[in-house]
């Protein structure tokens, strides 16, 4: 019988903002608020590579997954110091030709992406860095050699950022048909993040995503909707 995934959380960014398009904003306080409502029901927050090796161990319960794609500069600014007071951890996923840069791929507001020095700041911290490709670019449009270069150029270029191993990554887009699955394993990542359940692979996992309007209500609900997806699989 296969365990059940403990829940995975998709975040983006944590800001104030006039403008967010996409919804991939939250502001500080709603995210802290988030985040308390979790520690207040006995969950703690952890990385992907974390709550993988923990689910193995068979000592998952009571962990919760958080991600943040796109690896925006208020990870180090806004999340990271709420997540220490609170002794969680996270995986933030990487663009490694953007850092320092911005969200050029996106038509919504600019928003700065981390520096290389940032980065290896949270990761002293103990948060994961993982890999979000270089660019910000669906897989599923590319060639296979293309894709390729996407999944081994970024994670050698971040390990060098960091002076150690990258072995997580997430779809940008969510885009992962059974071609960009197969191709994040013989690449040698360790896990892949997808958004909707599919293949019920470690290389596709399924998250669920997190917004402003989330608050106790609607983060009770989407954690049953996960216990009972779970149920209905296993």
């Amino acid at each position: 019988m296969t365990p059940p995934m403990p829940l995975v959380l998709m975040y983006h960014s944590v800001d104030y903002y006039e403008d967010d398009p996409h919804l991939v904003t939250i502001t500080p306080p709603r995210f802290e608020r988030q985040l308390k409502w979790l520690a207040a029901r006995g969950l703690r927050g952890v990385s992907v590579r974390e709550l993988l090796a923990a689910q193995r161990d068979g000592t998952a319960r009571g962990l919760v997954g958080l991600t943040f794609d796109d690896g925006y500069a208020d990870f180090a600014t806004r999340v990271v110091p709420v997540l220490v007071r609170l002794g969680f951890t996270a995986t933030v996923f990487a663009l490694s030709e953007r850092l320092g840069g911005h969200n050029a791929w996106d038509t919504g507001p600019r928003k700065n992406l981390l520096t290389a020095e940032q980065l290896a700041a949270v990761h002293d911290l103990g948060m994961e860095v993982a890999s979000h490709g270089r660019r910000h670019v669906s897989l599923t449009g590319l060639s296979t050699k293309e894709m390729d270069d996407e999944l081994a150029a970024s994670r050698t270029a971040l390990e060098d950022v960091l002076g150690a191993p990258v072995t997580g990554f997430a779809y940008p887009y969510g885009h992962a048909g059974l071609r960009e699955v197969t191709a994040a394993r013989c690449a040698g990542y360790d896990y892949a993040c997808a958004i909707r359940p599919s293949f019920g692979s470690r290389h596709a996992l399924a998250r669920t995503y997190v917004g402003e309007r989330d608050r106790r209500l609607r983060l009770h609900a989407k954690l049953r909707r996960h216990e009972l997806q779970w149920r209905v699989r296993v």
